[in-house]
């Protein structure tokens, strides 16, 4: 059984694509509310862990347990209910471009089961809001910055409250000022009890936003001090 004051336990997994094994025999634990950067070489296996927490990708063996789910024997039609309590951010935004910021967040709604208009515009303004982009919702995406597009993904997966954001190399595309802002306001959400992983190869953020890291090496993950990390 999992502890309740995890968000994530994974015990003894196994992760690999085929027949190659990326991460062998890995333990990891996040709390609620934990702000973790993930880090490695390419081909190191961040993505893979990730996909495995989002259900992507099933671990050969081990327990993954994920906001409540056993992920090694989730059902399918189970896993759309898991991801409705994550929040996942990509490097390239993926953004909605023949459509507004609203209609962006609109769409992700109606996807996850919401049906009031009302309540829609209300939880759209009030995420945007969150992430500083409170006037800008009837934006297109090619009208904001790279750092502002990248606001919108992270208001698009706070949009039904998650209890995880998993944020792959979310800062990739950004330059050293925006970077900052995105990871100042990824720390906040943290704050307010959200569980949040990101993995990055930036590691002058690292040094800046020191907090706790783990390091995918040698198929293995590896918990290291900032100080320890070049």
């Amino acid at each position: 059984m999992s502890d309740e004051q995890n968000i994530i336990e994974i015990h003894h997994v196994t992760i690999a694509h085929v027949e190659n094994i990326v991460l062998k025999d890995i333990n990891f634990v996040v709390g609620n509310g934990e702000f973790i950067y993930l880090i490695g070489k390419t081909g190191s296996g961040k993505s893979s862990l990730l996909k495995t927490l989002y259900a992507e990708l099933q671990a050969c063996e081990g327990d993954v347990h994920v906001c409540g789910f056993d992920l090694q024997k989730i059902k399918r039609k189970k896993v759309s209910m898991l991801r409705r309590k994550l929040g996942i951010i990509f490097q390239d935004f993926e953004l909605l471009s023949d459509r507004s910021v609203h209609d962006n967040l609109k769409f992700v709604m109606k996807a996850t089961g919401w049906k009031s208009k009302a309540d829609m515009i209300a939880r759209s303004e009030e995420v945007l809001e969150q992430v500083g982009l409170g006037t800008k919702g009837y934006k297109m995406p090619h009208e904001l910055s790279g750092g502002e597009q990248q606001r919108v993904a992270i208001a698009r997966a706070l949009l039904n409250e998650p209890e995880l954001i998993l944020a792959d190399e979310p800062t990739g595309n950004l330059d050293p000022a925006t970077t900052e802002g995105i990871l100042q306001l990824l720390k906040d959400i943290s704050i307010k009890g959200t569980s949040v992983i990101m993995a990055t190869h930036d590691y002058t953020a690292i040094q800046k936003f020191q907090t706790r890291t783990v390091v995918c090496e040698d198929g293995a993950l590896v918990e290291k001090p900032v100080h320890a990390i070049s």
